[in-house]
């Protein structure tokens, strides 16, 4: 068993900071595991060029080997360094680039033999971003190598939004996990690819269709059987408890269920038909939700529930990306593993 440390980040201790900021280096300079808050979720960072420490964050998650991971840059020099640039959707990138980094997109692209494979599951493409959270940035310039970060808990669970979650996920496991408070988007980055004359949206994020679409045509890729990218299996961000997806929790009959809590969207009339609720966002403000999500998620699953019951929440801008993580939730069927077509 492995002793871990949580260090507690304050804007108004400064030299805290500084310490914890210093000793993630340390580790990761060393080849270690460390979890770090970013904008999104918390991720489970290791320098990304050194294959054993990549293996240590597969192990740590219990994650399949065939499951590439996100890779995040320093800044926009190290672009060139690990990705090959192709010519004809060149400015395509570089124009995504130049909006949303740093921030929460991250683009597939293809990589150079400089990254090692295990980072991207043998795949000859790479998932790139910056993150804009001050901390990692400043650890990850610091270090001044790439760091592979996917998110810090076991594989398929409900990403951790908090330093809390991380421990109660990985504790024991890893060496440091630095506390920088509740995550701002509270869900994963978006992942887009580069097709010949548009955007491929692999997985729904922060970063919404709509924005992108000033950009380019936007091809909405749905789940893949063969594993091209982070996040795209079918069943993935799951509670231990049952969840099951509704339009209306009004019309929601528990049957034989004694025990069940409700995710909700919508004002809700009468609660007594449920053991817990939780209510994304009482504004019905879709980054509200957003940020809610996963510690509600986690909430209801420590409850002891029979199931949890989730109302769609609309299909709009950041609608769609709760949607995915919430159907992909509720989604119980195994995957097959496979390579990239």
């Amino acid at each position: 068993m492995r002793t871990v440390t949580v260090a507690a980040i304050s804007d108004r201790r400064r030299r805290s900071q500084t310490t914890a900021a210093a000793r993630a280096i340390e580790l990761l300079r060393r080849g270690e595991i460390v979890a770090l808050p970013t904008e999104t979720v918390y991720g489970l960072a290791a320098n990304a060029l050194n294959p054993i420490a990549v293996a240590k964050i597969f192990e740590a998650k219990e994650r399949p080997r065939f499951d590439p991971l996100i890779v995040h840059m320093p800044n926009r020099d190290w672009l060139e360094k690990i990705v090959d640039l192709p010519t004809h959707n060149r400015q395509l990138i570089l124009n995504l680039a130049d909006k949303f980094w740093p921030g929460p997109l991250t683009m597939v692209l293809q990589k150079r033999e400089i990254v090692p494979e295990i980072a991207t599951a043998g795949l000859d493409t790479i998932a790139v971003r910056i993150s804009a959270h001050p901390l990692f940035a400043e650890i990850v310039h610091e270090l001044d190598q790439p760091l592979a970060a996917p998110s810090a808990n076991r594989f398929g669970r409900v990403s951790p939004t908090t330093a809390q979650h991380v421990l109660d996920e990985l504790g024991g496991r890893i060496p440091l996990i630095i506390d920088g408070g509740a995550t701002e988007h509270g869900i994963e980055s978006t992942i887009v690819t580069m097709r010949e004359d548009n955007i491929g949206v692999l997985r729904r994020g922060p970063i919404t269709a709509e924005q992108l679409s000033e950009f380019a045509r936007i091809d909405l890729v749905t789940p893949a059987k063969k594993i091209c990218a982070p996040g795209q299996f079918p069943s993935h961000y799951a509670p231990k408890t049952p969840l099951r997806l509704v339009d209306n929790a009004e019309t929601f009959s528990p049957g034989k269920h004694r025990r069940v809590g409700l995710l909700a969207w919508r004002p809700i009339g009468s609660a007594k038909k449920f053991t817990a609720v939780r209510p994304l966002s009482e504004r019905q403000d879709l980054r509200e939700a957003a940020a809610n999500l996963f510690r509600y998620l986690r909430e209801l699953d420590a409850l002891g529930l029979d199931l949890i019951v989730a109302e769609r929440v609309p299909a709009l801008g950041l609608g769609s990306a709760i949607l995915d993580r919430l159907e992909r939730a509720s989604h119980t069927q195994p995957v097959v593993p496979g390579t990239r077509e």
